[in-house]
């Protein structure tokens, strides 16, 4: 009688539903209480301490939490924490907010995290995404700020390339690169095109859903940092011209995604959701001239 109602319930743990949350910043942490609940949450990120500090306060509030390091500028290491998933039942939420700001990082460090780390993660999950599962990855409004230097041609295989070959186009040298907001605004750029392709190949076949959501200025650690970093002017230019005219906060960015993973988006896919309190609608209603900032 006991081996059978463990047997049912090891049965009943394989079959639980499974979310992924890459990356414990301010968002990270939000979105990882946000969609937590209820099933596995497996959540990853590079700096350990403050991995395991998270996991311990979230088990305390009864969630199922399994932390995993991880740096995304590894295949191997994504695809460990996609293993992990897949051990722990069926993997229906993936989020990804893994990211470096220019006020913290070097070019190369912003190309390998913010976009490879991004393509490693769409492909890794991409493997293991069940049917209607969906998926999140975190870009940015600067991405709308992408010059228009880059050919139909170049932009495809930036979308598409596997990402063991993505840092190798000639498009992502850091030499390419005059500072580091325009290889910024460059990786989440193709993050969301990264998205794109991920929906309407690898994941749609699976019939899993993939989108991006573009946030402005949140506030969280790192978008604090960007207020008083050498970018401040354009980030506070961009706040207060916007139509809501302030930060938005990590929760807000939780609703987002809430609703993306949610059969409610059911229809939803291969979308960037512009989620900055009307900044980038300020500058293409000339409100805001980002080159005089």
């Amino acid at each position: 009688m006991s081996d059978g109602l463990t047997i049912r319930r090891e049965e009943i743990t394989m079959q639980k539903d499974v979310s992924v949350v890459i990356g414990m910043g301010g968002m990270g942490r939000a979105i990882a209480r946000r969609v937590g609940s209820g099933g596995e949450l497996v959540i990853a990120d590079y700096q350990k301490t403050a991995l395991e500090d998270m996991a311990e306060q979230m088990r305390a509030d009864g969630y199922s939490v399994h932390a995993v390091e991880v740096d995304v500028r590894s295949a191997a290491s994504v695809a460990a924490v996609a293993a992990t998933a897949s051990a722990l039942g069926k993997l229906t939420r993936l989020v990804c907010t893994a990211g470096v700001a220019p006020v913290h990082a070097s070019i190369e460090d912003i190309l390998s995290v913010n976009l490879l780390g991004a393509a490693h993660v769409i492909e890794a999950f991409g493997e293991i995404i069940a049917l209607r599962g969906a998926g999140v990855i975190i870009s940015s409004n600067a991405g709308y700020f992408l010059p228009g230097n880059l050919n139909a041609e170049e932009m495809l295989a930036l979308a598409t390339t596997p990402a063991a070959a993505l840092g190798d186009l000639p498009a992502v040298q850091a030499s390419r690169f005059s500072d580091r907001p325009s290889a910024y605004g460059f990786a989440k750029h193709i993050c969301q095109r990264r998205a794109q392709a991920g929906a309407s190949g690898q994941w749609g076949a699976r019939g899993a859903r993939l989108n991006s959501i573009s946030p402005g200025c949140i506030a969280t650690p790192m978008g604090r940092a960007e207020l008083v970093g050498e970018n401040k002017l354009l980030v506070q230019g961009l706040i207060e011209t916007s139509p809501t005219g302030r930060s938005g906060t990590a929760d807000e960015i939780a609703n987002v995604v809430d609703f993306l993973l949610s059969p409610a988006a059911s229809f939803v896919t291969g979308a960037d959701i512009l989620a900055d309190g009307g900044a980038i609608a300020a500058i293409n209603c000339g409100r805001f001239l980002p080159g005089g900032a």
